[in-house]
């Protein structure tokens, strides 16, 4: 039994598909039939049950997997001990995040990792269901780890640690007959046409959260995949948004009104599987995260406001007169 084979079946009852896990692997989907194939006559008894249309562990497949893991680890710690006297950290470290990110400098903190860590090769996934996605793609084990925003309860199989948070407002376009508001209870939003992202986004469940929490039906009319584009379709009069104040700061042609009675609080964290140990390449990220976002801080003081929809302490930020 090779290491290599117990990768390539480890990847594969992780995708439950062989492209997959051949495209994961950097290898032709060959290369990992045959493996397979090879450890099984190996072992004397099937490890998947194949057909056409899917790929399931059997039941002795099901008994390897978590001891497979254990010795990919195994193997990778040792590895990673080697590197660490004999001249840095190796690797690869797939890396999840959001399509709009900017309450963190991301790219100045993974450029930071890869000067301290050249060896470590970087990664990065998105997903087309946002945070809920790449929490699935973290217990399935095709994350190490990701920048997602998931409020409400911890997802179980995951640790999180908060980096930052910003309060949602509510985003409206110049001359919206709600544009002169100073604050607007929740309550009287049921009315109007939302712009937001699909289910499974952090914005998303925030809004979806808090309207339920009001008892308030709301009306989405129009959903995008990139939050960044959002204030966008707002100063353009096709709707109305609750998007993150770093979002929305210094836009042209839109205005931001905080929302009372609701608890509209995007936080950011950063979340690792924790049924199996982080790489030390992982450990080493994690580590640099805490230590950037303490001394270089969230792109603008973005935490408070909590239920009542307050300010935290912040005047209301409008959007300029001249429509862009």
């Amino acid at each position: 039994m090779e290491l290599r084979q117990l990768e390539y079946f480890v990847a594969v009852a992780e995708e439950l598909h062989f492209s997959r896990a051949a495209a994961r692997l950097h290898v032709v989907q060959s290369a990992v039939s045959a493996a397979i194939k090879t450890l099984e006559r190996e072992l004397g008894t099937p490890l998947l049950d194949r057909n056409a249309k899917r790929v399931l562990l059997t039941d002795a497949g099901q008994a390897l997997l978590p001891r497979a893991r254990i010795a990919l680890d195994a193997a990778r710690d040792a590895r990673d001990a080697v590197a660490e006297v004999s001249g840095g950290l190796r690797g690869t470290l797939r890396i999840g995040t959001l399509t709009s990110i900017r309450i963190i400098d991301l790219p100045a903190l993974l450029g930071e990792f890869h000067r301290r860590h050249p060896g470590v090769v970087l990664r990065m996934a998105v997903s087309p269901t946002g945070s809920g996605g790449l929490v699935d793609m973290l217990t399935d084990h095709r994350l190490d780890l990701a920048f997602v925003s998931v409020p409400g309860p911890r997802p179980a199989g995951l640790r999180m640690t908060e980096l930052a948070s910003s309060v949602m407002d509510l985003t409206v376009p110049i001359g919206h007959r709600l544009s002169t508001a100073a604050t607007i209870p929740i309550e009287e939003l049921g009315g109007l046409d939302f712009i937001d992202l699909p289910a499974g986004y952090g914005n998303r469940d925030v809004a979806d959260r808090a309207f339920a929490a009001a008892s308030v039906r709301r009306h989405v009319t129009i959903e995008l995949t990139d939050i960044g584009t959002s204030a966008d379709y707002v100063r353009n009069g096709l709707g109305v948004a609750l998007l993150p104040r770093f979002l929305v700061a210094d836009r042209e042609g839109i205005v931001t009104i905080p929302v009372t009675g609701a608890d509209l609080r995007w936080p950011l964290s950063l979340a690792v599987p924790d049924d199996r140990p982080p790489s030390a390449a992982a450990r080493a990220l994690i580590a640099l995260t805490g230590e950037f976002v303490t001394r270089v801080g969230p792109h603008e003081d973005v935490t408070g406001g909590g239920p009542d929809g307050g300010d935290g302490g912040r005047g209301r930020r409008r959007g300029s007169d001249r429509v862009a």
